[in-house]
């Protein structure tokens, strides 16, 4: 938030055992006041990608888990991933147990593009997870360059 923007006050109506619930979880995590915590929690929901236009550009991360022994599962996700390359920045690959894996992909593209990948992946036999997470709004577009790398 910027020192400009003006501050607007508002009331919430609440049953007493769910604001003494989330008094104590916003305590834990450290805030001073619920204003800031709703403001959060705000953010939060705008950038949740069933939110967002499909044209807009984000960047955020798919995480899943799956059985990396399901039949061609670990190749099968290799190729889709290979079919949304321009999407895809960097993946981790993590080994949680002898037969589970989880997989982070960092993303950035229009909203719709990220959510149809998620959506073949979840759809797999052999996932077990995967989410959409969106962590940045593009405002101004789809461009790969910053602004200072110019020469």
């Amino acid at each position: 938030m910027s020192d400009k923007e003006v501050l607007v006050r508002f009331g919430i109506s609440m049953p007493q055992s769910l604001i003494e619930q989330y008094d104590r979880l916003i305590a834990l995590q450290g805030y001073d006041n619920r204003s800031e915590a709703i403001r959060d929690l705000t953010r939060k929901a705008l950038l949740t990608s069933s939110s967002m236009q499909p044209d807009e550009t984000v960047a955020g991360t798919i995480v899943m888990v799956y059985d990396h022994h399901f039949n061609d599962l670990p190749i099968t996700l290799m190729e889709l991933q290979h079919d949304y390359h321009h999407a895809i920045i960097s993946t981790m690959h993590i080994h949680l147990n002898h037969q589970q894996c989880l997989e982070i992909i960092v993303v950035r593209g229009k909203v719709q593009k990220l959510r149809e990948l998620q959506q073949r992946i979840q759809v797999l036999k052999g996932v077990g997870y995967a989410e959409l997470s969106v962590t940045h709004v593009d405002e101004h577009g789809d461009s790969r360059e910053h602004p200072h790398s110019h020469a």
